[in-house]
């Protein structure tokens, strides 16, 4: 593309409020394969479309994952609770990956383990048929249903490692995200209940017992959250602790069942 289509490529996405226009005219441009293709992805973008979606992936730990329309895209910001679960599992671990959206968590997992066995599993069929393609070549299942429902009940009691990145937006804060995700992402990967917690209280409560004795849960949560969120992993017999990266404003909290 010649300098001044490239200039006004940038100028249209910053005029429509792309803050890394620059960068996102570079990776349309790529993605392009015709003038009427370029025209069409610019188009969806400017419309307020995440460019995840227009692009067909997002980078996630290094790797490009596959997102399709309406399935949660994946926030840099999760890559702490890969990095934490990869410090705490043993060799060849049995692992979980709960509210696995696309299955970027899981992927990343996947290629930082060696786990004896390694599942996932979405409520949502979007999210599930997603995270299916992500995990293609891969030895991992991808379970439909809610939490811990799908998964064999031969599992309870010896999973080493349950990763969870449920939603955990409080109801009424919804409404308050950036229109990119409130406006194109399925509400239940957002929508947490009255305080945010509801579904990651249901998670630690169940994790108690699937959890091998000294297995860990690692779910993502905001800073104002922590200390209610650990109160109700406590009652569910588990003990505690948190990981927060200022840099990528990630918050990790730990769960270990008793050994």
């Amino acid at each position: 593309m010649e300098p001044a289509h490239r200039a006004a490529l940038v100028g249209r996405l910053r005029s429509a409020g792309c803050v890394f226009a620059e960068d996102e005219a570079e990776l349309l441009l790529a993605a392009a394969d015709s003038p009427a293709t370029l025209t069409d992805l610019t188009d969806r973008r400017v419309a307020g479309e995440p460019l995840e979606y227009v692009l067909g992936w997002a980078e996630f730990c290094g790797l490009r994952i596959a997102v399709d329309p309406g399935v949660f895209v994946p926030r840099a910001r999760t890559a702490l609770l890969v990095e934490v679960a990869a410090e705490l599992t043993g060799p060849a671990p049995a692992v979980v990956d709960l509210c696995c959206g696309s299955g970027a968590t899981t992927v990343a997992l996947a290629h930082r383990l060696a786990p004896r066995f390694l599942a996932a599993a979405d409520i949502d069929p979007a999210a599930v048929a997603c995270a299916r393609r992500n995990v293609a070549g891969l030895d991992v299942e991808v379970y439909e249903g809610d939490l811990f429902a799908p998964l064999p009940r031969h599992w309870r009691g010896r999973l080493d490692l349950v990763l969870a990145n449920a939603p955990y937006v409080p109801t009424d804060a919804v409404a308050l995200m950036p229109p990119e995700a409130r406006l194109h992402e399925a509400a239940v990967a957002l929508d947490g209940g009255p305080d945010g917690l509801a579904v990651l209280r249901r998670v630690g409560a169940e994790a108690a017992g699937w959890l091998a004795p000294g297995g860990h849960l690692v779910v993502e949560a905001g800073t104002t959250q922590v200390a209610t969120l650990r109160a109700a992993l406590e009652a569910a017999g588990l003990t505690t602790e948190v990981r927060h990266d200022e840099d990528r404003d990630a918050t990790a909290v730990l769960a270990q069942s008793p050994r």
